[in-house]
């Protein structure tokens, strides 16, 4: 059988109105512009409002991205939504999604792998589509995080904001499309970056609710440190099966964590400042929503062109972390 090769056929993205500025924080919890910019390169981050929930922002983005794709709804063999903040226990929230595209002959799923989630997802329909399994894949970054954050912990509530990103993945011609892509976690930094409650182990009590389990909660410091050397490694060893060099990379997209791990992962890798997207100045860190949402971007102003060579490079909660890299 002839391996088929996939790619990004249409793109899309889609965030809430309300705006929350520095500004804005200055009047919620001790901060200030100055601060939060120098440590993070946040300026605002958009924040829904009650009553909006995750999948009404990934189905508006996933509509952008089969029209873009030229595609029917009943045309996707399989929805991946990858969110650490869905719209409720059961069903999934890409089942929700499925329902409300109609994309009635799709298999549904959720991955949760925090900010990785996206790169998780064109990883694993990159190998079903090449298996020959399906034609057409959905792959979904959503989050709403801005519930989840607790408004009197500065080191994390001026990290976050809300959006979703979507990507329709597809039969290219050979030489295009996915070239390699890599996924990795390690479980034993559960407690660098993580909410405690709400789960099984933890329930979801009066009691947990008081104590703000339910809240997102890290260690800066070592987040940083295992994000960097572990993107690196991942970015190296996807373009290294690739064939390709750094020097070789047209955009660096990494997700969007802070300005801090985007500036060192790409000085550590030499990639040229000028091919590496940063937009987490006017979004925040959005997880697994960052790189497809800079995608999008990226189509939009014009930045990707024939035959341009684009890494993408994560690293998230679990830890998790991941890597493809493509020829667009």
């Amino acid at each position: 059988m002839t391996q088929v090769n996939a790619g990004i056929l249409g793109t899309g993205h889609s965030y809430p109105e309300l705006v929350l500025t520095n500004a804005d924080l200055e009047k919620i919890v001790d901060t200030s512009d100055e601060w939060i910019t120098s440590r993070t390169g946040i300026k605002q981050r958009h924040k829904a409002a009650p009553g909006e929930y995750t999948s009404q922002f990934a189905s508006r983005a996933s509509q952008e991205a089969i029209s873009r794709a030229g595609i029917d709804p009943n045309e996707i063999d399989l929805i991946l939504c990858a969110t650490v903040t869905p719209d409720q226990i059961l069903p999934s929230t890409a089942c929700l999604i499925q329902s409300q595209l109609g994309a009635n002959k799709a298999a549904a799923m959720d991955i949760v792998a925090a900010c990785s989630g996206f790169l998780y997802g064109l990883s694993l329909a990159n190998s079903m589509i090449r298996g020959g399994q399906i034609k057409y894949a959905l792959v979904i970054g959503a989050e709403l995080l801005t519930r989840y954050v607790d408004y009197t912990d500065r080191s994390t509530c001026v990290l976050f904001g809300d959006g979703a990103g979507a990507a329709i993945l597809g039969p290219v011609e050979e030489g295009r499309g996915i070239l390699a892509a890599r996924i990795r976690s390690d479980g034993r930094y559960e407690e660098q970056l993580y909410a405690p409650g709400g789960g099984t182990k933890g329930g979801f009590t009066a009691e947990t609710i008081a104590r703000g389990d339910h809240f997102f909660k890290m260690k800066g410091n070592e987040v940083f440190k295992v994000a960097v050397r572990s993107m690196c490694e991942i970015s190296r060893a996807v373009l290294c099966e690739s064939g390709l060099k750094t020097e070789d990379v047209d955009l660096f997209l990494p997700h969007q964590a802070n300005q801090r791990i985007t500036d060192a992962v790409s000085n550590m890798m030499n990639i040229d400042p000028s091919h590496v997207y940063s937009n987490i100045a006017m979004h925040g860190n959005t997880s697994s929503a960052s790189i497809p949402i800079g995608l999008d971007e990226c189509v939009e102003k014009g930045l990707l062109k024939h035959d341009d060579i684009v890494l993408m490079s994560s690293f998230g909660g679990g830890f998790t972390w991941g890597s493809v890299v493509m020829r667009w």
